[in-house]
């Protein structure tokens, strides 16, 4: 049910922006901003992106994000993503409160937040111990969700485009010990990937904007 909604409102709003540039036949100036996350340039990780106009209350964004981090706090914290978003604005472009339709697809080789403990993980099949702080997880996720945010002006060019984004994430990924190498998460015999699906929040911030045109 939850993976029927967030299909259904990409596609509404896919259709939706088709219509409303179908029936936009006055001219009009279209703008297009570049952005920057403000709020994860203090930890190192960069979150840039391009907003550009398709009609009065039609914009498409893409954006990616890099946190490079091969230890963050002592856990190792690589995280690479690419999202293509469609906006629709209550008011007008740029303006004002937003729902979007986003998809996402990130590359990752980060430690599990649950796993930034002391102790030991039992593999289930193999009776094998690994440290919790040693093991990480290595993969790939394709996620799908909505996102709500406000955009409001600073000044003649620049904006603040505050959001976050919840939804479907679908994980592929395969556990390690950074000591010994070994897979921590399989039967001994399996070579395969894991696999996790969990509805989540991911991604937010807070954009400062620039009109570039």
């Amino acid at each position: 049910m939850k993976y029927k909604f967030l299909t259904s409102f990409l596609t509404l709003l896919s259709l939706g922006t088709l219509t409303a540039q179908e029936q936009e036949l006055e001219k009009q100036e279209t703008n297009t901003f570049i952005k920057g996350n403000a709020l994860l340039i203090p930890i190192g990780v960069v979150n840039v992106g391009i907003e550009h106009q398709l009609s009065k209350k039609y914009t498409l964004q893409g954006d990616i994000l890099i946190s490079p981090w091969k230890s963050f706090a002592g856990h190792p914290l690589q995280y690479y993503s690419a999202s293509v978003e469609g906006r629709y604005y209550f008011d007008e472009a740029f303006k004002h409160w937003y729902l979007g339709a986003n998809l996402s697809f990130a590359v990752f080789n980060v430690q599990k937040w649950n796993y930034w403990k002391s102790g030991y993980y039992e593999n289930e099949a193999t009776k094998e111990l690994f440290e919790y702080s040693n093991i990480y997880q290595k993969g790939f996720s394709i996620l799908v969700g909505v996102t709500a945010g406000y955009q409001f002006k600073l000044s003649e060019n620049w904006n603040m485009d505050i959001y976050a984004t919840i939804g479907s994430s679908q994980g592929f990924y395969k556990g390690y010990d950074r000591t010994t190498g070994k897979r921590y998460d399989t039967d001994g015999k399996s070579t395969g990937w894991n696999k996790s699906g969990e509805i989540l929040p991911y991604r937010g911030g807070i954009m400062i904007s620039y009109k570039f045109k």
